[in-house]
């Protein structure tokens, strides 16, 4: 089983409407969306599935301490 992958500052884009898969596993290489590496990886982790209604600027989290994820909030910014 692989370890996730986190790092403490999140991906910003620029959202398009639709339905969104977003890797919470940090193993993906589509970054900030799932490609499956969680399955091919074993790693315990689920994508965190959306449906985006207007264009946007999002948010991703990579840390996977945001109370509201996949979307960040800041927890990356606070001591452990």
């Amino acid at each position: 089983m692989a370890e996730p992958k986190r790092v403490n500052a999140p991906i910003v884009i620029d959202e398009t409407p639709g339905k969104k898969a977003y890797c919470m596993c940090g193993l993906s290489e589509r970054l900030p969306y799932c490609d499956g590496a969680h399955s091919r990886e074993d790693v315990g982790i689920v994508p965190k599935v959306v449906e985006i209604t207007e264009p946007c600027k999002k948010a991703i989290c990579q840390c996977s301490r945001s109370g509201q994820l996949p979307w960040c909030d800041g927890s990356h910014s606070s001591p452990s």
